[in-house]
């Protein structure tokens, strides 16, 4: 059976999304933004996919120029904004962002768009509407697990985030995915879910609600898996949560307003240490 949270209303009276919101008044503690306008929504989803681009830098996330992340436009959410191709992670900036629509056309911005980005990315945001942001890169740890393919067992309360909220996509598995036949035959398998194995290739991630989300449980989907290659190596038979204490830990640390709490450190340190990133 599935849990349902039920949360007491903070000291505010307003509703609490989360376990970990504090219920005392005055203190200091990240709240998701409300916009006045499309612009002002539109800054700053390009400044999160920016410091999204920055922590997969930091986190060594990197593999020459593969490796794309997307957020829909707030105005326009037929078009996307991505990372400019045979750019850096850590060199992507506001300025050098490019937006596309869902047939790789550029619609703003100075660079060629990533075609593997293109093909997978467009594919799954015009399939999903409610799909905001993606994120997949070319990373150790997911594509050694991806080749297992085998979905990740929850071994441990990081691991039970993703416990029925992932797949794994055999289809097109080890191809060049440059092809729009590759992206329609991946996109189908985004429904309901924030995450993906793709056989022979690596890890995808969606959100409904943040590039924040996206990016955060992107690095933590990596980290699941060097997690689970190294038991799997020392030759030990994990203990699995239950699936039960799974579900719980789904829907207390996974939820996506934890997603885009996590990510809410790694933005402030990331934007005080590059603020050059938002030239």
């Amino acid at each position: 059976m599935e849990t349902v949270l039920k949360l007491q209303p903070s000291s505010t009276g307003k509703p609490r999304v989360s376990i970990y919101q504090p219920e005392q008044d005055g203190l200091i503690f990240p709240e998701i933004p409300a916009f006045s306008s499309f612009e002002e929504e539109r800054q700053y989803r390009k400044k999160h996919l920016v410091a999204a681009c920055r922590a997969f830098a930091e986190h060594q996330l990197d593999y020459g120029f593969a490796g794309h992340l997307t957020v829909r436009d707030p105005e326009f959410p037929e078009l996307y904004w991505t990372n400019p191709m045979c750019v850096h992670f850590s060199q992507v900036k506001l300025s050098n962002l490019i937006l596309a629509d869902h047939a790789g056309k550029v619609v703003e911005g100075d660079y060629a768009i990533n075609r593997a980005g293109f093909v997978l990315h467009a594919a799954v945001h015009e399939a999903h509407p409610d799909i905001l942001a993606m994120c997949h890169a070319h990373t150790v740890y997911g594509g050694a697990w991806a080749a297992t393919g085998r979905p990740l067992p929850p071994i441990s309360q990081d691991a039970a985030v993703f416990f029925e909220d992932h797949v794994v996509i055999t289809a097109e598995a080890g191809a060049v995915a440059v092809e729009t036949q590759a992206g329609n035959s991946v996109c189908g398998s985004f429904k309901n879910v924030r995450a993906a194995i793709h056989q022979n290739h690596g890890l995808l991630t969606a959100s409904r609600h943040s590039i924040d989300e996206a990016a955060f449980w992107f690095i933590a989907l990596e980290r699941c898996c060097q997690q689970q290659l190294m038991i799997e190596a020392s030759g030990i038979t994990p203990k699995l949560v239950t699936p039960e204490r799974a579900r719980y830990s789904r829907e207390n640390v996974g939820s996506p307003f934890i997603g885009w709490l996590h990510f809410q450190a790694l933005y402030d340190k990331i934007a005080k240490e590059q603020p050059e990133m938002f030239a």
